[in-house]
């Protein structure tokens, strides 16, 4: 008899924290770099496309003029996007996968919305977003209270997040990277611009009960003894940038085990030896 896992991610949760973060109108510069990011991706496609798809509530300024016409839609509480199928030229994701609990899932349906050669580009936290907190919660927790609760999600590699995209369906799946270490004086301010983007713990087995000023103070002691120079928390911020294509048939495909023509010691200059 299989057991049924409960969700990585509680989507009340995840609900109530974008309310805050729209209630709290912070400066976003996480998902303004990462915009900018797509916006580099997309200027170097050379296509003009028809009908786009922006997964998310809002499309900003800058994405408007790489496709004719614009959908904006976004997964419901059941992970469920209700795009349709082939209907899109290109889609896009600003971190709004980042709560996703299956994302393979999620994956599939984005490539299904696509028309074929259609484009997929999503930017997502890379896994080593926010790993002084992460070290320091793990340090205090056990030191204070003998174990540790998870208060930072897992966050996939640039590895992992290719893989999902194979997976997924798409063809000519690439995947890289982007970091940005930001400086903070005190944890609180640290604190306060995971609220302004909607990424504070979210997590279903997160404890619900407080921190307590003990954990906090010794929270804060252990990163500014092990994160820290000239007198500056570190933050570390990774942004993985996932392209894919919905198949087609005009789309370079790799070729058959054995089908080269040329060996590869002809083509270094080396002598080929058997072992």
């Amino acid at each position: 008899m299989s057991i049924q896992r409960p969700p990585l991610f509680d989507i009340c949760a995840v609900q109530a924290a974008r309310l805050r973060a729209k209630r709290m109108g912070g400066d976003r510069f996480l998902e303004q770099a990462a915009l900018e990011g797509l916006v580099d991706r997309l200027s170097a496609v050379t296509r003009r496309f028809r009908q786009g798809l922006w997964i998310g509530e809002t499309l900003p300024p800058s994405i408007r003029p790489f496709a004719e016409s614009w959908n904006l839609v976004d997964f419901d509480g059941h992970e469920f996007l209700p795009a349709g199928e082939a209907g899109f030229d290109v889609a896009l994701s600003l971190y709004t996968l980042q709560s996703i609990n299956d994302l393979p899932g999620a994956l599939i349906q984005i490539r299904r919305s696509l028309k074929p050669d259609g484009l997929f580009l999503a930017a997502l936290f890379g896994g080593d977003t926010l790993k002084e907190l992460r070290d320091c919660f793990a340090l205090t927790e056990t030191e204070i209270r003998g174990g540790i609760s998870p208060h930072v999600a897992p966050f996939a590699d640039v590895r992992d997040l290719g893989g999902l995209l194979q997976r997924a369906g798409f063809a000519l799946p690439v995947t890289d990277s982007e970091k940005l270490v930001v400086r903070y004086s005190r944890l609180a301010n640290l604190v306060r611009d995971l609220r302004a983007h909607g990424q504070t713990n979210v997590l279903t087995a997160r404890a619900r009960r407080f921190l307590g000023r003990r954990i906090l103070d010794a929270l804060e002691v252990c990163y500014a003894a092990h994160h820290a120079a000239d007198g500056k928390l570190n933050a570390t911020f990774e942004t993985v940038f996932l392209t894919g294509w919905a198949p087609h048939e005009s789309q370079q495909k790799p070729l058959k085990p054995g089908s080269a023509k040329t060996r590869l010691s002809d083509a270094l200059g080396t002598v080929e030896r058997k072992f």
